[in-house]
């Protein structure tokens, strides 16, 4: 770990140090006083990223307080967008590079570029706007992104849901990550936003914590108020499992998804772990089914039995499968279960960055998922991913905001 840690500390070192070069260049026919206002603050920054990563060498990040991690992805988002600027510089170096050794044998003058810039202050010049360009954005993301609550209102059509669940309200919330959060008070927004919908049930497609159960600490009171008329389900998420930490020993690891299903209990919810659920509206009921995570992809873990949970179910019944991963839906709830009306999952958080504009939308987690945000539909089953409330890794998100989704059933005459 430490290894790694060094390395990483000394390309970070050698980005700084090339970008620099370019600031050089480019302030080069500036007055003294912005030349030198320009570069003591790309110093500054410079020094105080190099001194965060000697402190993350014998003091590592996962075990940094809230803000201090926020500092650090802030400054990581600067080094990755200097990352990107110095892209343009490293080509000009090879272009000239490659002059270089031509001259060796043919000496010629040096080419430009149109309008008399110089090449190399023209890529200095193009480098420095593909640093701050996506700089600004993904600090936006930090900054408001994040926070942009939306509402996605989505009605779902069956000829099996009864007369006595049209109109039903469902709000369907993922991904909370809550260790993620400075602050459980951050998350009173978006639960008034819930409670506003009136809603009869409440549904939550796991990943609560990042790692550990004590990352809830706190949040008690906040997430005792997510109440419904139906109550509230929840399922596990791949992160709920501590998988992702070197315990001491497997009783700890143990011990600690004993502690979050009590919590969860504690909050009033009713975790679903391979069960299903009766729900009446006078005469007429629907079921509710919540499986373990169950991951196609190998890298994550298959704890969910679609096979229990499903036991003894009423066949007539309209169906709802709460399923954390949505890549289950294609891999074994459709070729095996295909009386599973409607499957409501989360997990990929639309990548926490994207474009979604009316008729076209897009995020770097369509080349991982099929699936990845909003209703899809094959036949008549359906499939609901959730873009998820809170963020992992990258502390924001940019054009993909935290979602809230309201479903709502409707009856559908024979």
């Amino acid at each position: 770990m430490f290894i790694r840690a060094l390395i990483l500390f000394i390309v970070v070192a050698g980005i700084e140090w090339y970008f620099l070069q370019g600031l050089k260049t480019l302030s080069q026919d500036f007055t003294l006083r912005t030349k030198t206002w320009i570069l003591n603050t790309a110093y500054l920054i410079a020094g105080f990223t190099l001194l965060l990563g000697l402190i993350s060498l014998v003091y590592p990040p996962p075990t940094w307080p809230g803000w201090l991690r926020w500092i650090m992805a802030f400054v990581m988002i600067l080094v990755l967008c200097k990352l990107v600027g110095s892209l343009f510089l490293l080509s000009d170096d090879v272009v000239r590079f490659f002059r270089w050794l031509y001259r060796c044998f043919t000496p010629s003058r040096a080419g430009s570029v149109p309008g008399g810039i110089s090449r190399l202050k023209f890529f200095s010049q193009l480098a420095l706007a593909f640093t701050v360009i996506p700089a600004v954005g993904l600090i936006y993301g930090m900054v408001r992104g994040a926070y942009k609550y939306r509402i996605h209102n989505v009605r779902i059509r069956s000829k099996k849901i009864p007369a006595a669940f049209s109109g039903y309200t469902i709000v369907h919330i993922s991904d909370l990550h809550c260790g993620s959060f400075t602050s459980p008070e951050i998350l009173n927004t978006p639960i008034a936003m819930m409670l506003n919908q009136k809603p009869d049930l409440i549904l939550f497609t796991g990943d609560l914590v990042n790692n550990k159960a004590d990352e809830l600490h706190g949040f008690d009171t906040v997430l005792k108020r997510i109440r419904a008329t139906d109550g509230v389900y929840s399922v596990l998420g791949n992160h709920d499992y501590g998988d992702y930490v070197a315990w001491p020993s497997p009783k700890e690891k143990s011990d600690n998804l004993k502690h979050l299903i009590a919590l969860q209990h504690s909050y009033g919810w009713q975790l679903l772990l391979n069960r299903h659920v009766v729900i009446t509206r006078g005469n007429s009921s629907i079921s509710l089914m919540g499986i373990e995570n169950w991951g196609a992809n190998l890298h994550f873990p298959k704890y969910g039995k679609l096979h229990d949970a499903y036991q003894n179910i009423n066949p007539e019944h309209f169906k709802i499968l709460m399923s954390h991963d949505p890549s289950h839906w294609d891999k074994q709830v459709r070729p095996e279960f295909p009386d599973i009306d409607l499957t409501l999952s989360g997990h990929t958080h639309g990548m926490q960055l994207g474009i979604e504009i009316p008729g076209f939308r897009w995020s770097p987690s369509k080349w991982i998922y099929k699936q990845w945000a909003g209703l899809y539909q094959n036949g008549k089953q359906y499939l609901y991913v959730n873009r998820g409330l809170g963020f992992l890794g990258y502390p924001g998100r940019l054009g993909i905001w935290p979602e809230i989704t309201v479903i709502t059933l409707e009856a559908e005459s024979a």
